[in-house]
């Protein structure tokens, strides 16, 4: 039966959550993986690598993202970001809906891989995060080419809408983790797309970290550039945030 990494306490009588960054180790609150964080930093990185490996590598998997949860899946998404049109030829809801989740995963990783929250998120105590919204918002709209040629302020007030809109998924008034983005995309690599696009707005990655070499070298196996699909990502816990 799982129980937590820490204190090996057992489901039911605890409810466990998965570490964010690895998807991998348990733990039944905050301050368990608080106090397991020394040990378990060395072996997060290659335990998340050791999960995505098991789905980056067959073309198949890499033809389409997402499975689900968009009305329109696009071919090479890493390309697309290493190249600044993700958010490019989408339909309009589409592109409101990646940078809800993609702001909700940003405030969701720094609380749980920083142990820092906004005070206008979901996280900092806020009754949701349609402030904290508009601030991305705000960023993303000067990073030159991110956003779509047709992006104005009447289609980010619609944008708002829509995360707060209570019957959506990507909701502001609701917080949500890696685990859910790819139980509800069907993608296991969708996080990490979301994560690249707010590494662009911020100019950095939860931590402080690059992203570019990872970005490069996914783009590199969608067009066939790097020998081997299956091959075990060099190691990549350097490159992964």
């Amino acid at each position: 039966m799982a129980a937590c990494n820490t204190c090996n306490k057992e489901e039911p009588a605890v409810q466990l959550k998965r570490c964010a960054k690895c998807s991998t180790t348990q733990y039944c609150s905050r301050e368990c993986q608080k106090i397991d964080w020394k040990a378990h930093k060395k072996i997060c990185g290659k335990q998340a690598d050791s999960a995505a490996n098991a789905n980056v590598h067959d073309p198949d998997e890499m033809s389409q993202s997402p499975k689900k949860g968009l009305e329109k899946s696009v071919p090479n998404p890493f390309t697309r970001l290493d190249n600044g049109t993700y958010l490019h030829n989408r339909p309009e809801k589409d592109v409101y809906r990646l940078l809800i989740d993609t702001y909700r995963l940003r405030m969701d990783d720094m609380y749980n891989l920083e142990g820092q929250a906004d005070g206008d998120s979901l996280y900092g105590g806020a009754s949701n995060g349609l402030r904290g919204f508009q601030r991305f918002l705000r960023q993303a709209s000067v990073r030159r080419g991110l956003l779509p040629s047709w992006w104005s302020p009447e289609k980010q007030q619609e944008c708002e809408k829509l995360g707060m809109d209570s019957s959506q998924w990507q909701n502001l008034k609701k917080t949500t983790s890696k685990q859910e983005i790819i139980d509800y995309y069907g993608d296991p690599r969708f996080p990490m797309q979301l994560r690249m696009v707010g590494e662009a707005v911020y100019l950095s990655a939860p931590g402080g970290g690059d992203g570019s070499q990872m970005r490069k070298m996914m783009a590199a196996m969608e067009g066939g550039g790097m020998e081997g699909m299956g091959m075990s990502m060099m190691d990549a816990s350097s490159l992964r945030r």
